[in-house]
């Protein structure tokens, strides 16, 4: 008989595999588009980088411009129902 893994199990799996790729995801973002890690020895002989535009778009990226216009709710119409008065 093969060894099963119980059913109880895959919600911890589910939850540890997401956990996972997010550190991944923002481990590759940081790697790959912060202007301020240096991965080739080129960059890395300048102490400090003049780039402020670069570091500009890093930080100030699409998702966050987007949520810049938006109303901080995080479920308008409930709380639209809760403060209505009657």
């Amino acid at each position: 008989m093969g060894r099963w893994m119980k059913p109880e199990v895959y919600p911890l799996m589910a939850a540890m595999t997401f956990v996972t790729s997010m550190c991944v995801f923002q481990l590759t973002r940081n790697m790959l588009m912060n202007p301020d890690v240096r991965i080739d020895k080129a960059r890395r002989r300048k102490g400090v980088l003049e780039n402020e535009e670069e570091g500009e778009k890093y930080a100030q990226h699409g998702l966050r411009k987007f949520l810049r216009t938006r109303p901080p709710e995080v479920m308008p119409s409930i709380n639209h129902f809760f403060s209505q008065d009657k």
